[in-house]
């Protein structure tokens, strides 16, 4: 009863040496902010699906582009990344209109909007992405500091023993060893949600896209 109260997990964590702690504190620190990033980028990620879809509904469903600019105008927040790419294209065509301008001229005002407004939207669906690829791929060498560190404070202290038994070094081995299961806790997760994150931002990028394409083309016949 003795032996399993020593090594329980607890114990471990409060006898670890002060390096290793101050290892698992980091760990657990990244960890923590792992997961407020991947639930906050989760819903934000469904939101944008989901303003995306109903914005395209709209845009398709055939009614006059110049109030459904209107509307989005008023509520930019509300409708959406792609509706606030329209309503910066919208907006430099209806102003190089009302200078005159004609041909290929009255386009490069909204391309450019719109290639902005994109890029600025992709730059907030991406942000904290990066913490999350830098904790999947640090985390475990973290942990591996710690072991390592674990690992030679168990051995010295057996240098000092008369005699060195599996009971006096497994302490020290399991406390070690803790380490490195923080830092893999602290990393599949970063890692998993890194991956599906960027896969569903890809596909939104190429939405995105294809959606400026097919409305400065409806411009250009606009302008004709």
């Amino acid at each position: 009863m003795q032996a399993s109260s020593d090594i329980s997990l607890l114990s471990l964590l409060v006898h670890a040496s002060i390096p290793v702690q101050l290892v698992m504190l980091i760990l657990l620190g990244i960890s923590v902010l792992s997961w407020t990033y991947i639930f906050s980028k989760r819903a934000a990620l469904r939101r944008a699906n989901e303003q995306t879809r109903r914005f395209e509904d709209d845009f398709w469903a055939g009614g006059d582009l110049s109030m459904l600019q209107q509307s989005v105008a008023t509520r930019r927040d509300e409708h959406g990344a792609l509706a606030r790419i329209f309503d910066s294209g919208m907006t430099e065509f209806i102003k190089a209109r009302r200078a005159n301008g004609s041909g290929d001229t009255v386009l490069d005002g909204p391309r450019r909007a719109m290639r902005a407004t994109y890029q600025r939207e992709l730059d907030g669906l991406e942000s904290h992405l990066n913490f999350l690829a830098s904790a999947g791929s640090v985390s475990p060498y973290i942990g591996l500091l710690g072991t390592v560190w674990g690992i030679m404070h168990a051995f010295l202290g057996l240098s000092t023993m008369q005699q060195a038994t599996l009971a006096a070094v497994a302490p020290g081995i399991a406390e070690a060893l803790i380490a490195t299961a923080i830092g893999l806790f602290a990393a599949i997760p970063a890692v998993i949600a890194y991956n599906r994150y960027t896969g569903q931002i890809e596909r939104l990028s190429i939405r995105f896209d294809s959606f400026i394409d097919e409305f400065l083309n409806i411009l250009q016949r606009q302008v004709r």
